[in-house]
C-alpha cells in the first residue's frame, strides 16, 4: 500500500482524500495557497505544505511548486483530486518521471480522452455510440458553418480539451455560429490552453447520464451504475440522483456494457467516469466525454453502491485487484445530491464567498455531507463556488426527496448568500418529483422558482 501521499488540490475533494487515507494509515501531505492557509484541509492533513499565492496559477496550477513539495516531503504518490491539473497529461508525465506514483490513469489515457474528437473517434472504432458531428477537429467558423448544415441546426460547438462545459456555445443558426465559434475559442484557449473545437449535433432535452466505472492494472473493469446529471445551469451540474427513472433495466445494462467497452478501449485503469445523452424522444443514447479523475458526484455512487471510490483509487494505484468484480456490486435504495453553492441564483448566480459566521450541518439516517466549512472560516473568492455537498439515500425515490428536503432545511449557512433556497424549491417542483425533467428544466423554470422564492421572502 501507499506510505505518504501529496493532496495537489484543496477543498472538499482533499478533505474527503484525507479521510480515506487516514483510514488506510497513509500519511498525508496538503498542498495550500496563501488563500487556504487556514482550510480544514491543511488541518487534517500530516502536513501542509504552501505552494504560492492565492490564485490558481499562482498555486494549484503550478506544476514544478507541486512536484517540489511532493518530493522534499518525501511522498510516494500524489492525488489529483478533480479540476486544476486532474486531467493535465503533462502533470501525470512529470510526476512520474520524478519517481511518483500519479492516482489515475496513465497520462497517455488522459491525453487521449481528454482530446474530445481523438475520444470520439476511439469511441466509433469500438462500436460504442456517438453524438453525430465532425470527423475531427473543426479550424473555422466557415467550416463549422458548412458541417452545420449537413448535421441540420441546432449545433453544439465543443473544445476539444477540458471540460466542466467552459468552451461550449450552442448555435441555432448560421447567423449564431461565427460569434458562438469565436466565443467558444476563446473561451476554450483561456481555460485549458488550447482552443481546437469540434461540433456536435444538438440533442434537444436530453437526459444526461454518466456511468461510473473501476479498473485496474490486471484487466478487470466494472461499472457501478449510473448518475442522473440532468438537473444543471449552464451546463455546470447543480443536483444529481441514482438510479435514472428515465433508464429501463434493459437499457441501463446496455449503456453499463458500453461505458465498460469504452473504459477498456481507452486502456482505463483507477476511477473514470463514462458520459452519455439519452434522447428521451428515441430512446437512443450517445456517449460525450470521458472524464478521467474522481467526479464531484462520486459519493452518489458511494452511497448507493457501498464502494468507496477514493480508496479503491489508492488501491489500485498501489498495484492491488478491484475489491468486487462485476457480479458482486449491489444497489441499494435512491440518493440524490445537492451541490450547495456560495453564489446568488437572483443575481444570474454571482459569486458571493464570505466568512461562516454560524454553520450546522444536517445529520441523521442517510445524510451525509461533504464540505471544507467550519465556522469562521472564509470562503475564497478565488476558486469555485460550491462550499458543500448534502447526499442523502432512501429506500424510494420520494423517501430521498423528502429526506433532502429536511436535510436542506437543519443546514444552516450564515454569512453569505447560496443556493441553498433554490434547490429546495426545485425539490417541490412537479416536474422534478416526477422525474419528468432534462437538461433544459432550471432554463425553463428558473424565473418561476427565483419569483416563489422572492414571495416568501427568503427560503433559509
Amino acid at each position: 500500500m501507499l506510505k505518504r501521499v501529496l493532496i495537489a488540490n484543496r477543498g472538499e475533494i482533499a478533505v474527503r482524500i484525507i479521510r480515506a487515507c487516514r483510514e488506510l494509515e497513509i500519511e498525508t501531505v496538503a498542498v495550500c495557497s496563501t488563500a487556504d492557509k487556514d482550510s480544514l484541509h491543511c488541518q487534517l492533513a500530516t502536513r501542509a505544505v504552501c505552494i504560492g499565492g492565492p490564485r490558481a496559477s499562482e498555486s494549484y496550477l503550478r506544476r514544478e511548486n507541486i512536484l517540489t513539495a511532493a518530493v522534499a516531503t518525501g511522498c510516494d504518490s500524489i492525488h489529483p483530486g478533480y479540476g486544476f491539473l486532474s486531467e493535465d497529461p503533462g502533470f501525470a508525465r512529470e510526476a512520474e518521471e520524478a519517481g511518483l506514483i500519479f492516482i489515475g490513469p496513465p497520462p497517455a489515457v488522459i491525453e487521449r480522452m481528454g482530446r474530445k474528437a481523438q475520444a470520439r473517434a476511439l469511441m466509433m472504432s469500438c462500436g460504442v455510440p456517438v453524438v453525430p458531428g465532425s470527423p475531427g477537429t473543426v479550424e473555422t467558423a466557415k467550416e463549422a458553418e458548412a458541417i452545420a448544415g449537413e448535421l441540420g441546426w441546432p449545433v453544439l460547438i465543443k473544445a476539444s480539451a477540458g471540460g466542466g462545459g467552459r468552451g461550449m456555445r450552442r448555435a441555432d443558426g448560421p447567423q449564431q455560429l461565427a460569434p458562438a465559434f469565436e466565443a467558444a475559442r476563446a473561451e476554450a484557449e483561456s481555460c485549458f490552453g488550447d482552443s481546437t473545437l469540434y461540433l456536435e449535433k444538438l440533442i434537444l432535452r436530453p437526459k444526461h447520464v454518466e456511468f461510473q466505472i473501476l479498473a485496474d492494472s490486471q484487466g478487470n473493469v466494472i461499472h457501478l451504475g449510473e448518475r442522473d446529471c440532468s438537473l444543471q445551469r449552464r451546463n455546470q451540474k447543480l443536483m444529481e440522483e441514482s438510479p435514472c427513472k428515465a433508464l429501463s433495466p434493459a437499457l441501463r445494462r446496455e449503456m453499463g456494457e458500453a461505458a465498460v467497452k469504452a473504459a477498456r478501449a481507452a486502456g482505463y485503469r483507477g476511477a473514470g467516469t463514462v458520459e452519455f445523452v439519452l434522447d428521451q424522444a428515441t430512446g437512443a443514447y450517445y456517449f460525450i466525454e470521458m472524464n478521467t479523475r474522481i467526479q464531484v458526484e462520486h459519493p452518489v455512487t458511494e452511497l448507493r453502491t457501498g464502494v468507496d471510490l477514493v480508496k479503491e483509487q489508492l488501491r489500485v494505484a498501489a498495484g492491488l485487484p478491484l475489491s468486487a468484480r462485476q457480479e458482486e456490486v449491489a444497489f441499494s435504495g435512491h440518493v440524490i445530491e445537492c451541490r450547495v453553492n456560495a453564489e446568488d441564483p437572483a443575481k444570474n448566480f454571482l459569486p458571493c464567498p464570505g466568512r461562516v459566521e454560524f454553520l450546522h450541518l444536517p445529520g441523521g439516517p442517510g445524510v451525509r455531507v461533504d464540505t471544507m466549512l467550519y465556522t469562521g472560516y472564509t470562503a475564497s473568492p478565488y476558486y469555485d463556488p460550491m462550499v458543500a455537498k448534502v447526499i442523502v439515500q432512501g429506500a424510494t425515490r420520494l423517501e430521498a426527496i423528502r429526506r433532502m428536503r429536511r436535510a436542506l432545511e437543519e443546514l444552516m449557512i450564515r454569512g453569505f448568500t447560496t443556493n441553498q433556497g433554490l434547490a429546495y424549491l426545485i425539490l417541490y417542483h412537479p416536474d422534478y418529483m416526477k422525474g419528468q425533467y432534462d437538461t433544459g428544466f432550471l432554463e425553463d423554470h428558473l424565473e418561476e422558482l427565483l419569483a416563489l422564492e422572492q414571495k416568501a421572502g427568503g427560503i433559509f
